[in-house]
């Protein structure tokens, strides 16, 4: 019997009133998508160094995936804007936006696992790796939370969809944990790949339902 994780279809409903507290909603999601990238930078740069160093392939991936992410906050800055701030069509490009940028990481991370899977490919030990991927798995969840209760009151896809992003890069980040630690407790190499090709599954299916509107009730 197979377990879907239950989802919810975005219905149609009236637009939020923007009012003074819905622009102090669209400033906090402003400042919260500048906090994220600031973050997703460092995170980035030191998860693809080292990935790269110690040969995780997974670690690569998720460094890899936190610029994507950066993107979406960057696409909520501009939402969020100038006269953009009350477009809906702006909220709309800004919506798609986000969810294509689920699909650039996809094939780069299949590939790339399952060349590591053929060669057998061991990942080193990487203690800098294992300390950045524990404070992710603790921060971005909770930006992710926060990030969701302010698309609900904007009324805004592109919010939520940044926020599903970073509750994902929380998920990731303990996939990846797990993978290295057990790399460098008993040797199993395998999971590192393995990991990678979770994180390219789940960007295909977040992305999809981004897409369509469509939200993770667990997120």
């Amino acid at each position: 019997m197979s377990f879907e994780l239950p989802v919810v279809q975005a219905a149609p409903a009236p637009a939020p009133a923007r009012d003074a507290d819905w622009q102090r909603a669209a400033r906090s999601a402003v400042l919260l998508s500048w906090v994220s990238l600031f973050y997703m930078a460092v995170e980035g740069g030191v998860g693809i160094w080292q990935g790269l160093a110690a040969g995780s392939v997974a670690l690569a991936a998720w460094g890899f995936a936190s610029f994507i992410e950066g993107l979406a906050s960057v696409v909520v800055v501009w939402r969020f804007t100038g006269d953009r701030r009350l477009s809906d069509t702006a909220e709309y490009r800004a919506a798609r936006l986000v969810a294509a940028q689920f699909f650039v990481l996809a094939p780069v991370v299949a590939i790339e696992s399952v060349r590591t899977l053929a060669d057998g490919g061991h990942a080193g030990v990487t203690a800098i790796g294992m300390a950045l991927t524990a404070t992710s798995v603790i921060l971005m969840p909770l930006l992710g939370k926060a990030k969701h209760k302010l698309a609900d009151r904007l009324g805004s896809g592109a919010t939520a969809g940044e926020g599903t992003q970073n509750v994902l890069c929380g998920i990731q980040a303990a996939a990846v944990l797990v993978g290295l630690a057990a790399n460098a407790a008993v040797g199993a190499w395998w999971l590192d790949p393995l990991i990678g090709l979770f994180i390219a599954f789940v960007a295909v299916k977040e992305g999809r339902e981004a897409w369509r509107g469509e939200v993770c009730d667990c997120c």
